[in-house]
């Protein structure tokens, strides 16, 4: 481990600077060991450095900690995954009746559950505001009938948070910090910016709108209605590892690792399981969470047959190749297990039968438009909707060409990354009825 922490020492502020990352804590365990460094700046408008006491957000690597408030019940007898969520929130409603009568809290934690996930609606900052988010979800529509299929759901685990407060009788971040937060003694753990701006900060940058450059967002937060899915937790490096060495060390907790759901082949995980995203069955099981917040970006890894764990998080900039440098580093070095390959492109550009895909496809965040031109050759474009354009997100075109079966290749990057494309289903006409990124989009034409 020593040689570990030297390294860090010695390379991150390289590896900030060749991929634009502002400012980078990470910290590595192995066993009861851990060793961690900073480096970079938390925010360009302060000129603050960062030290391995600062905090970042930690996104959506919050929904395994709600995820493990859920195992506890189940634990203690008080909840039963395959019990439909209404056992416990009698008035929890969707446009379908019936796939919201049938939802079972096990398909929410798998994101399998089908309704539309990415709705962000703000409730006010009240004790009440998960609770109102919920009641708000009535009239989400239902993309695939419950256990179908994989679909990143966020509001699912807004419903999960929901869940924990009804049954321990708080709200959800009194919840997070007396049933893990404290007993696990993450101190730099801050549940909202009122606790967060006592520690020394990061702060997200962005993108500015000529493309000439980053800067730090105006906004730190986003709504506390979406707290359980990672909207508000911010932490340090050996915050999170803290949490991580709580689920290698506790056996009840293991289950949480096991394959629930298998994803489709779009260059992401194999598998997921109550909470965690599985990259990796086999040889070597490598299991984890991303998170991804307003110019923040948070990466956690485990590697349980090595007792292994990995914390980065950044403030902007190529967080995903800051990430995979140190972590596959560290992952070499202390483990002998290599990441998962990043999805590579074709060796040659082929332009497949579009008869399957093209059509429009539409979810709450967005509108997706799949043509053929002139010359035979297949594009895509993405028009921001909802949330997205609220915050100026850009319009998306790209070719698509020929990748793997059903699942098609971005010739174009989409911040700064390929994201395969799969088809899935069929619309009753040979059609596509899904494009799936990561979330499923249905055929609307």
């Amino acid at each position: 481990m020593q040689g570990i922490g030297a390294w860090l020492q010695d390379r991150l502020p390289g590896l900030l600077v060749e991929t634009g990352v502002p400012a980078a804590a990470v910290a590595v365990g192995r066993g009861d060991e851990i060793v961690d460094a900073a480096a970079g700046t938390l925010s360009a408008a302060t000129g603050v450095a960062a030290t391995t006491d600062a905090v970042f957000q930690v996104g959506s690597v919050t929904k395994v900690l709600t995820a493990t408030l859920v195992q506890q019940l189940v634990d203690e007898g008080l909840v039963d995954l395959d019990r439909p969520v209404r056992t416990w929130l009698p008035g929890f409603a969707l446009r379908d009746a019936d796939a919201a009568a049938s939802i079972t809290v096990r398909q929410l934690l798998t994101h399998t559950a089908g309704f539309e996930g990415d709705i962000f609606t703000d409730t006010g900052k009240g004790d009440d505001c998960l609770e109102r988010y919920v009641d708000l979800l009535a009239d989400v529509l239902q993309l695939f009938p419950p256990g179908e299929m994989w679909s990143y759901n966020n509001a699912g685990f807004c419903v999960l948070g929901r869940l924990v407060e009804v049954v321990r009788g708080a709200p959800y971040d009194v919840c997070l910090r007396t049933h893990l937060l404290d007993p696990l003694d993450m101190a730099g753990a801050a549940t909202d910016p009122y606790e967060a701006v006592l520690h020394r900060i990061a702060v997200g940058h962005v993108e500015t709108a000529a493309g000439d450059g980053l800067r730090p967002t105006t906004t730190w937060a986003l709504a506390r209605s979406n707290a359980p899915a990672g909207s508000m937790l911010a932490m340090r490096a050996r915050d999170l590892l803290a949490f991580a060495r709580h689920h290698l060390t506790t056996s009840g907790l293991a289950a949480m690792r096991q394959p629930q759901v298998a994803l489709p082949a779009i260059g992401q995980g194999e598998a997921w399981g109550l909470g965690w995203e599985l990259f990796r069955l086999a040889p070597t099981p490598v299991v984890g969470h991303d998170g991804n917040t307003i110019g923040q970006s948070a990466f956690l890894r485990l590697v349980p047959e090595h007792d292994l764990t990995v914390a980065v998080l950044t403030n902007g900039g190529g967080a995903k190749r800051l990430h995979r440098a140190v972590t596959g580093h560290v992952l070499r070095e202390l483990a002998g297990v290599d990441l998962p390959a990043e999805p590579a492109p074709p060796s040659t550009k082929t332009t497949p039968d579009p008869a399957r895909y093209v059509g429009t496809y539409a979810s709450a965040v967005g509108e997706t438009v799949v043509s053929r031109d002139r010359q035979g050759r297949l594009w895509l474009d993405r028009t921001p909707l909802g949330v997205l354009a609220e915050i100026d997100e850009p319009a998306y075109r790209t070719e698509l060409v020929a990748w793997s079966g059903d699942t098609l290749w971005p010739v174009e990057p989409e911040g700064g990354a390929h994201q395969p494309v799969a088809f899935l289903g069929d619309d009753g006409a040979g059609r596509a009825a899904y494009l799936h990124t990561g979330r499923a989009d249905r055929r609307i034409r």
